[in-house]
């Protein structure tokens, strides 16, 4: 049997709390609003405008169906199928295997400070099959193994909700000494810290589109893998990883010396056809939720695909119009390899891939200038971090099972975690945080949406109490004017000039932040816990339906950011994807959906759990899939 939720960070409590607080009631009601398109007829205008309007409503009800609250949680499987736990493990049978080399046979153990990172990037190094193994071992290969009593378990560098992983990676690259000799695709296998050979592709692929040095990792996501457990509100949850994963690959290329930036401009179709899953079969959705055989649900949803270049490379500009006509010949490749199957039966939640359906991008016929401007993040308290190599943090980083509700932080080491999770970093004089410059948020082509509501329990020269992180500015005065009147929007003492932080109300929040984190103690023992607060509909209404994943993306990108800042300066985190959702809001005294919380986390002292050995990641022990 395989069991790896000793190391699960969306914990799911056995009963509901009781409620034990009087919050105001709210409206949760949904005004859709429409942008028009331009350039259009008006009976095509307003064909476009409907469509649009239909798909904002059917993400709008897939976020307010799957929302937790004091009386239900949302819908899932009463229970768990172990005899149907997905195989966490993607294989392609009969795929040439490709073994990537281990640090110490490698010859190159050597990675950057952590920190430095965040002020300056190495010089690049060139793609050989050295860095491309230190790439992959430092981004999404396995980190440990576990075990205790006949249960054994696997980690991994990047997290993942219930440590079930749904998040597959794909390498697209010209030729590389020792692995091909030809432009290749192929799939990464973390078991085996190997890829898996799918297709050759066209020679001049990539000279005509990216820069000399440059490779492409694409992500999917195969739904089932969280649905298992997480029932209707998994789909959330896969795009957490998502973003996680993207934060990961940023980090580990940044110890190369080479820069990632999300290549959106590309539509659903373009990322299906560049990673060969449009060779998968085909899915039908049913009307609702129904349970059998049906190994078809195990498809891959592309979700992006990541430019990996050098960071000393000059301005170059991607023509997605041109990009897609290119990919149109990947229809026509030789993919080597079938997928294995992840599980016997299967439970599927309909909505979960109706809403997939109504979020994929189209294809834009644009042209971006890559890369942007680089900034460094704010450091005030070098002293405070421990002197961890890149390599080193990023593979000792857990999720906590528990926090031991004692360690303290100190306010100047908490200021400095918080200037690493701001988007633009240092520049000009009055420049307001918004654009994402600094790493790894860089690797997003858009701008900050994302924002923080802390709540302080245990940081040494700072009150308890509600404070709020502004990760964009521009955003200000409509956060300000859509929360409580009697909240304080005050700078604490000792904030940096640069720090958007502001204190909202002084008082004992550790109760209150158990309870809106489904109950678990682990919200209220550490040192200080937040929830990400998305700007949500109107996101969707000025971009579209497809922006919907991509704000939890963004989510996972900060909360990666925070998982290596605590064991940076010695201490641990843990996300939080149970949490009510409106009485969150409730409590900002947020109304509608202008305005949502999306992931919660929690960063303090962990409590480790002495019966649980761990082992070396590789060799793992033979015949686990776990």
């Amino acid at each position: 049997m395989m069991m790896y939720l000793h190391h699960q960070y969306h914990r799911f409590p056995l009963s509901l709390p009781h409620r034990s607080f009087r919050l105001p009631s709210s409206s949760t009601a949904v005004a859709a609003k429409i942008v028009p398109f331009l350039s259009m007829s008006t009976s095509s205008q307003e064909t476009a405008m409907a469509e649009k309007q239909e798909l904002l409503t059917q993400i709008l009800e897939y976020h307010n169906q799957t929302k937790h609250s004091f009386t239900k949680y949302s819908r899932g499987p009463h229970g768990l199928d172990w005899a149907n736990q997905p195989n966490p493990f993607r294989r392609y049978l009969a795929a040439p295997l490709l073994p990537l080399l281990h640090p110490s046979s490698s010859g190159n153990t050597d990675t950057p400070p952590y920190a430095s990172l965040f002020s300056e990037l190495p010089s690049p190094e060139p793609i050989s099959k050295t860095t491309i193994s230190q790439f992959f071992y430092n981004s999404l290969a396995l980190s440990a193994w576990k075990t205790t009593g006949f249960s054994t378990w696997s980690l991994r560098v990047n997290p993942s909700s219930g440590n079930l992983h749904p998040t597959e990676a794909y390498i697209i690259s010209p030729p590389v000494d020792s692995l091909s000799e030809h432009a290749f695709v192929a799939h990464y296998a973390p078991k085996e810290h190997a890829l898996e050979f799918r297709s050759r592709i066209p020679s001049d692929f990539f000279a005509g589109f990216f820069p000399e040095g440059s490779f492409l990792i694409g992500l999917t996501s195969i739904f089932w893998r969280e649905a298992w457990k997480y029932g209707e509100r998994a789909f959330r949850y896969c795009n957490h990883d998502v973003g996680h994963a993207i934060a990961a690959v940023s980090m580990a290329a940044a110890g190369l010396g080479w820069d990632v930036r999300v290549l959106d401009g590309l539509g659903y179709e373009e990322l299906d056809k560049l990673m060969g899953l449009d060779t998968f079969p085909k899915f039908s959705i049913p009307s609702r939720p129904v349970r059998g055989r049906m190994s078809e649900i195990e498809f891959e949803h592309p979700d992006c695909v990541l430019l990996v270049f050098p960071n000393a490379v000059g301005e170059f500009e991607v023509d997605y119009e041109k990009l897609g006509m290119s990919l149109l010949k990947f229809s026509n490749l030789e993919w080597e390899g079938k997928p294995n199957v992840l599980s016997k039966e299967h439970l599927c939640w309909d909505i979960i891939y109706r809403t997939a359906e109504a979020v994929k991008k189209p294809l834009e016929t644009t042209k971006e200038l890559i890369p942007q401007p680089s900034r460094s993040s704010g450091m005030i308290s070098n002293s405070s971090y421990m002197g961890f190599t890149l390599s080193e943090l990023v593979r000792k980083r857990r999720s906590a099972v528990d926090m031991d509700g004692v360690t303290t932080m100190s306010r100047e080491t908490f200021y400095q975690v918080l200037l690493h999770c701001m988007p633009s970093g240092f520049g000009a004089s009055g420049m307001k945080h918004g654009r994402q410059f600094t790493l790894p948020f860089r690797a997003l082509p858009w701008d900050c949406k994302v924002h923080a509501l802390l709540f302080v329990h245990r940081i040494v020269g700072l009150p308890k109490g509600l404070y709020f992180l502004v990760r964009n500015e521009d955003h200000f005065e409509e956060i300000r004017r859509a929360t409580r009147l009697e909240f304080k929007w005050v700078k604490p003492d000792g904030s940096p000039d640069d720090l958007p932080l502001y204190e909202l109300a002084q008082g004992d929040y550790q109760e209150l932040s158990e309870q809106l984190s489904c109950n678990q103690e682990i919200a209220s023992d550490g040192c200080f816990s937040l929830g990400m607060v998305a700007h949500l509909e109107p996101t969707l209404q000025e971009r579209g339906a497809w922006m919907y994943p991509r704000l939890f993306w963004e989510t996972g990108v900060l909360g990666q950011v925070l998982y290596l800042e605590a064991h940076a300066v010695g201490v641990s985190a843990t996300g939080i994807g149970c949490f009510f959702d409106d009485p969150v809001h409730e409590i900002l005294g947020l109304r509608g959906a202008k305005f949502q919380s999306l992931y919660h986390f929690t960063v303090g002292g962990p409590v480790i759990d002495k019966r649980i050995m761990s082992l070396p990641a590789y060799p793992g022990p033979p015949n686990v899939d776990a």
